[in-house]
């Protein structure tokens, strides 16, 4: 293992920041002091530069296996340690879906061979497995995912009995996507008898509408009340469902928690006109008034965590018409830079950047020793240069589907190095390893 040493940084954590240094030995955090003198195999010089916990994001889409003309668990993991992020959380609508554990297993095995971030992947819920879901181990599994709603095919779980019985007896934590199918399929004949097969894609949120959002979250969150469910609903987009959570109790005693996506944060219904079918994602963007809420809720903590739904396709899928263009945005290597938008224009600080995008995660999901810049934790480090300019282009973007909604903009604030699990893995353009990630543990004694 290398003895790696953090010099003259800014280190962001736990809502502070202080100028130290970093020692990391044994893949993990040895040491941090005002000044540290210390031989090492790498010295890197964070002088001006930020040094924070490297990000945790709890939904993506990698693509493997079968899917993997889009994408795949080897180029997807190396976009998201360019962007700082060190441990993701795979969801189970691959080809075939992991739906038993045998399928999730091999998921495991795979990213163990080629994985550049720290890796889990969620267990995948259908109207017919619940015996499979039940055999998931609480303390190597990040969790169950369960679509409440349509994007994901033969996922879909619309058995009010299956769901009872996934929320009564599910283990672990369960993490829902919440859009109601029902509404959504009337919502789509309707745009289908005015516009034909030439829907507008200013339609997609009029069609995954408010509604069709709130109905099916309400639904998950009674569920979780009346079985005391540990649920965790992924990419709110709209302002009617944010009454539905708390901020009135610590992250760490919350039993039903919530997500919002940088898209959701970043985009509102007024882009479909510049970016078309590019931003069609599931739920859909909506209203800038549901943008504006979703951003005060964050940072009032009836939002708990900021994620991705890094969710690739190919360009050439995503220039279909839009009944046939995929639903999706390539987001996990640009999360944080979308976050520093804010920051730059004085929305949010850096501290609680840190503690949405790195802190947050960690203690929803009861990551083990990971998400924070503490002595005796795995070394997950990201090193920004807060000033740094640069344009995204396709000659530096890592998606496999080499395409981003971002290409063309300037963006300050840069990752220049990544540490993953104690090896530096990333550093000014340049990957140094061939995977460094390794498989997250929870702590869910």
């Amino acid at each position: 293992m290398q003895r790696i040493l953090i010099k003259n940084g800014t280190i962001i954590n736990r809502g502070w920041q202080k100028s130290a240094d970093v020692l990391i030995e044994n893949g993990r955090i040895a040491r941090i002091d005002a000044v540290i003198d210390a031989v090492a195999d790498v010295e890197i010089d964070a002088t001006g530069k930020w040094v924070i916990p490297g990000i945790i994001d709890d939904q993506v889409h990698f693509r493997e296996p079968g899917l993997t003309h889009k994408a795949e668990l080897l180029t997807e993991s190396r976009a998201a340690v360019a962007g700082g992020v060190t441990t993701y959380m795979e969801m189970p609508n691959t080809k075939p879906a992991a739906l038993t554990q045998e399928l999730l297993q091999e998921k495991y095995d795979r990213a163990s061979q080629v994985s550049m971030a720290n890796y889990s992947f969620f267990m995948g819920a259908s109207n017919d497995n619940i015996e499979e879901v039940l055999k998931t181990d609480t303390s190597t599994v990040c969790g169950i995912k369960v679509f409440m709603g349509s994007s994901t095919g033969n996922m879909l779980v619309d058995n009010e009995k299956t769901l009872e019985h996934i929320f009564k007896n599910a283990p672990m934590l369960v993490a829902t996507h919440c859009e109601d199918e029902a509404t959504i399929r009337a919502n789509f004949e309707l745009a289908k008898a005015k516009y034909g097969d030439a829907i507008p894609i200013e339609q997609h949120p009029i069609i995954r509408n408010v509604e069709g959002c709130y109905l099916s979250s309400s639904l998950a969150i009674d569920l979780a009340k009346k079985f005391d469910t540990r649920l965790h609903i992924l990419h709110i987009s709209t302002k009617d469902e944010l009454d539905l959570f708390t901020n009135q109790i610590p992250l760490k005693d919350k039993r039903i928690t919530s997500e919002v996506c940088v898209h959701h944060l970043y985009f509102n219904a007024d882009d479909y006109e510049q970016y078309g079918t590019g931003i069609k994602c599931n739920p859909a963007v909506k209203a800038a008034e549901h943008q504006k809420a979703l951003f005060e809720a964050l940072l009032d903590d009836r939002l708990d965590i900021i994620a991705t739904d890094h969710a690739p396709h190919t360009w050439e899928e995503k220039q279909n018409l839009y009944t046939s263009a995929p639903s999706g945005v390539p987001l996990v290597q640009h999360s944080l830079n979308v976050m520093l938008e804010f920051y730059q224009a004085g929305m949010i600080s850096p501290e609680r950047i840190v503690e949405k995008m790195c802190h947050a995660p960690a203690i929803c999901f009861n990551v083990k020793e990971r998400g924070f810049l503490d002595e005796g934790y795995w070394a997950d480090i990201a090193i920004v240069d807060p000033g740094n300019e640069w344009e995204v282009s396709k000659e530096n973007i890592e998606y496999k589907c080499n395409w981003s909604p971002f290409e063309g903009r300037i963006f300050r604030g840069k990752v220049t190095e990544t540490i993953v699990s104690g090896v530096l893995a990333y550093k000014n353009g340049q990957f140094l390893v061939d995977n460094a990630g390794k498989r997250v543990l929870f702590d869910r004694t």
